[in-house]
C-alpha cells in the first residue's frame, strides 16, 4: 500500500487505508438490505418530492463539474485515447487531475442516497441486485484507482460515467417533479442503453492496453475491463427484465385485441 501507492494522495481524506471505505460500503449494504426495511416496516412511505428534486439537481451540478474537470484538465487538453500514463508530478495540471479523481471517488458516496431514498419511499423493487452491487462496489474500486493511479488512462471511465450521470440525474429530477412530466420522459429506456454503451466503450478503451505497450499498470486495465463486462451484463439483464418483457406484453395484448376484433367481425 505504501511502497507502490501515489505519495501525493496518502494524506487525503479516506486515502490512508482501504478499511474505512470498505466499512462504509458494507454499512451501506446493511442499511439498504436490512436496517432500512426493518425501520420502515410499520411506517408509511415518505414522499420526499422536494427533497428528490433538490438532491437530483445537486447531483447534476456535481457531475457536471467533475465532467468539466476531466475534460478541461485532461481529455480535452491533450490526453491520448490510445495510451495515457499517469503524471505523478506535483505540477498544477497533474494535481488538478488527481484532485478530480478524488472528487469522483467522493461522489460515489453521495450516490448512496439514491438507494436510501428508495428505502424511505418503500420502493423495494428498485433496491435491486444491480442497484446495490453498483453502488456498493464502486467506492472501493475507485479508491484503488485514486490510491495508485490518480490520472492517466483510466480516467476515461470517470469522464464517460459523469456524462451519463448528468443525463441520468436530470431524468430523475424531472420525474420527481410529478406525473405532469411523464409525457416528456419517454426516453427512459434509452438511458439504460446509454449506460450499456458506456461500458462497451470503457471495455474497448481499457482492454486495448492488454495488447499494446503503454506505461500504465496492466493490472488496472484488467480490473476496469472486468468491471465493464460485469456492469454491462447487469444492466443488460435489467434492460431485458424491465423493457423487453414490457414490449412483449404489449405485443401480446395487441395480438389478442386483433384476434378478438377478427372474431367479432
Amino acid at each position: 500500500m505504501n511502497d507502490h501507492s501515489d505519495k501525493r494522495v496518502n494524506d487525503w481524506f479516506l486515502m490512508s487505508s482501504p478499511l474505512p471505505t470498505m466499512i462504509i460500503c458494507l454499512t451501506y449494504v446493511f442499511i439498504v438490505k436490512f436496517l432500512g426495511p426493518w425501520l420502515m416496516r410499520d411506517r408509511k412511505p415518505f414522499q420526499l418530492r422536494k427533497t428528490l428534486i433538490i438532491y437530483n439537481l445537486l447531483q447534476v451540478i456535481f457531475s457536471s463539474w467533475i465532467f468539466f474537470e476531466a475534460w478541461d484538465g485532461a481529455w480535452g487538453n491533450g490526453y491520448s485515447l490510445g495510451c495515457e500514463p499517469v503524471d505523478y508530478s506535483t505540477s498544477p495540471a497533474a494535481m488538478r487531475v488527481a484532485r478530480g479523481c478524488w472528487w469522483y471517488f467522493f461522489s460515489k458516496f453521495t450516490e448512496f442516497f439514491d438507494t436510501f431514498f428508495f428505502v424511505m419511499r418503500k420502493k423495494y423493487d428498485q433496491v435491486s441486485t444491480l442497484n446495490v452491487i453498483h453502488h456498493g462496489i464502486m467506492p472501493m474500486s475507485v479508491w484503488f484507482g485514486v490510491k495508485f493511479t490518480p490520472g492517466g488512462h483510466s480516467t476515461f471511465f470517470g469522464l464517460l460515467n459523469t456524462f451519463v450521470h448528468i443525463i441520468m440525474y436530470s431524468y430523475y429530477m424531472l420525474a420527481a417533479i410529478g406525473p405532469q412530466m411523464q409525457k416528456y420522459l419517454w426516453w427512459k429506456k434509452y438511458l439504460t442503453v446509454l449506460q450499456m454503451v458506456q461500458f462497451i466503450l470503457v471495455f474497448i478503451h481499457a482492454s486495448q492496453l492488454l495488447f499494446t505497450e503503454c506505461d500504465y499498470p496492466k493490472a488496472f486495465a484488467y480490473i476496469i475491463s472486468l468491471h465493464a463486462v460485469m456492469f454491462y451484463l447487469l444492466f443488460h439483464n435489467f434492460y431485458q427484465k424491465s423493457y423487453k418483457k414490457m414490449e412483449d406484453k404489449k405485443k401480446m395484448a395487441q395480438m389478442k385485441k386483433d384476434d378478438d376484433n377478427r372474431a367479432h367481425n
